[in-house]
């Protein structure tokens, strides 16, 4: 089964369905496009969206019924430690979002026109991860049920293994409070007033001292400390000289965490 994304709710279909491309088109978007941007923020469990360079929108009949955002990461190291290349000759796949009326093979029909699109701009490798560690809220809702990169697998991506384990900080909602808003609020970087904002909308009191004490005093009352044994990691070289550089794949992973 191949999971999506519905207004941040998990769905399945099964990956023995086949796309009908006669029925669809696919545009590209500017990377911070605002109609690619309400559309993740509505459907995927994150309800956030990367910082894109670029977009490509999946339509039926006309209707967007999919987005599939390429993005910078936060540093530089994630690109040029996986591929032989200048920063900007690579990106990653930060969100894919297909409705639940697409097929189920229609992300890896989707992404490997999106890869053709990227090959144009002269990007020559992708790197995307896939979270297996499912979320469940403190009443045991199950918030996300974790997936090991079924898509990335049906498309022949290098599986290099786990990214770096990590603690996460997670309200009581399931929610991960992200290292980089932590950061934010204590050095003051450009957004850190609304990352105050965020921690107060979890019981955060008023910013009455140096925000660096502040979110060190609040952060343990607000979330539980989770250990994270590292995301799956999926490579793509676009460009057919970069991919002989690349390593052979690992086995593919075929389990998912234990829930926490």
């Amino acid at each position: 089964m191949n999971q999506r994304w519905e207004e941040g709710r998990p769905r399945w279909r099964s990956d023995r369905e086949t796309i009908n491309p006669s029925e669809y088109d696919i545009e590209e978007m500017p990377g911070k496009d605002r109609r690619a941007m309400e559309f993740v923020e509505t459907h995927h469990y994150s309800r956030s969206y990367p910082s894109g360079r670029f977009s490509f929108a999946l339509r039926r009949h006309g209707r967007l019924v999919g987005v599939a955002v390429f993005s910078h990461p936060t540093n530089n190291l994630t690109l040029t430690k996986s591929f032989p290349c200048d920063a900007l000759e690579a990106v990653e796949l930060g969100r894919l979002v297909l409705l639940d009326e697409v097929p189920g093979n229609g992300e890896s029909w989707f992404v490997a026109r999106c890869f053709k699109g990227l090959s144009s701009h002269h990007i020559r490798g992708v790197v995307s991860f896939s979270d297996p560690m499912p979320r469940r809220a403190a009443d045991g809702t199950v918030l996300t049920p974790g997936h090991r990169g079924c898509v990335y697998q049906s498309l022949n991506a290098v599986y290099t293994g786990r990214g770096t384990a990590r603690t996460l900080r997670m309200f009581s909602d399931g929610t991960v409070l992200n290292d980089r808003t932590i950061q934010k609020i204590r050095k003051q970087e450009r957004g850190w007033e609304g990352a105050v904002r965020t921690l107060q909308a979890y019981g955060a009191g008023d910013l009455d001292r140096p925000p660096a004490e502040w979110v060190r005093a609040w952060v343990p009352q607000l979330t539980r400390a989770v250990p994270h044994r590292g995301n799956h990691k999926y490579l793509w070289a676009i460009d057919r000289r970069l991919r002989e550089s690349l390593p052979r794949s690992m086995p593919y992973p075929k389990e998912i965490d234990a829930a926490v």
